[in-house]
């Protein structure tokens, strides 16, 4: 039976935080390497967002798989075909915006899981196992074993059904996009809300009640970070690519600039 390893789970399964780098910028298969000596455990492809290609996404997972930081992929709300094709050449998980509701996450798990999980087409040898043939049966466990199916919670409504998300089975990790939950709030970048706190105790209390992983994305001041953590959120999204390339840019060009004009 082929052998998949996911450390993004790995470290879920351990309780420890499991962290991803968003990806938007980059096309090159040398950001897989550089996030992984970086202390990432997984890759957020962004196809929702970004221009990024399937095929630039799939040669970056790939590179990812061979580094051994855990490649997944945000599709557009219900493109299944994206998410499948990128499944089948090296993703080890599939990121789906704007649940919001139980029946809406058991489409996911259906489209996204093979048999006898759901009815995801069988899609050959891949390089999740190093483009060894297996028997389906076999690849098919492993797959989904392996695979992280989250959805995202990202509305009042998400979070009011966060419960039933949650209880369904083959969801691994509800993740709240904070942007849009404060969007739809009506309180645009006010992370530190009691609104906001509200909904993460929400969605973390529906994880441990049903042995699944809570997520944070779109939250990244630090001491914010931190309250949300040690509220239980485990699965996190820690940046991205433009804005750790901007920050570090902007520091060293204002050093540099403060220097000379102290010469």
């Amino acid at each position: 039976m082929p052998s998949i390893r996911n450390i993004a789970r790995e470290k879920l399964e351990q309780g420890a935080l499991s962290l991803g780098c968003g990806v938007r910028l980059t096309r090159s298969v040398e950001i897989a390497i550089a996030m992984k000596s970086a202390g990432f455990d997984w890759l957020f492809l962004d196809l929702e967002h970004g221009t990024m290609s399937i095929d630039a996404a799939a040669q970056i997972a790939t590179a990812a798989l061979d580094a051994g930081i855990a490649p997944l992929a945000r599709v557009p709300s219900g493109e299944y075909a994206i998410a499948t094709r990128l499944l089948d050449n090296g993703v080890l998980g599939i990121v789906m915006p704007h649940v919001d509701t139980a029946d809406e996450a058991r489409e996911v798990v259906q489209k996204l899981k093979y048999p006898p999980v759901g009815h995801r087409s069988m899609g050959g040898t891949g390089p999740h196992y190093g483009l060894r043939s297996a028997s389906t049966g076999d690849a098919a466990k492993a797959l989904n074993a392996a695979n992280l199916t989250v959805v995202m919670l990202e509305t009042p409504t998400a979070i009011e059904n966060a419960d039933a998300i949650a209880a369904v089975p083959g969801v691994d990790v509800p993740l709240i996009g904070t942007n849009d939950l404060c969007a739809e709030m009506g309180i645009h970048g006010d992370f530190g809300s009691e609104r906001v706190a509200d909904a993460y105790r929400t969605m973390i209390a529906a994880c441990k009640k049903h042995n699944k992983f809570p997520g944070m994305a779109g939250i990244y001041n630090e001491p914010l970070m931190q309250r949300y953590i040690e509220m239980g959120a485990r699965f996190i999204l820690s940046g991205n690519d433009a804005a750790f390339l901007m920050a570090s840019a902007g520091q060293r060009t204002a050093f540099l600039r403060k220097t000379h004009t102290s010469m």
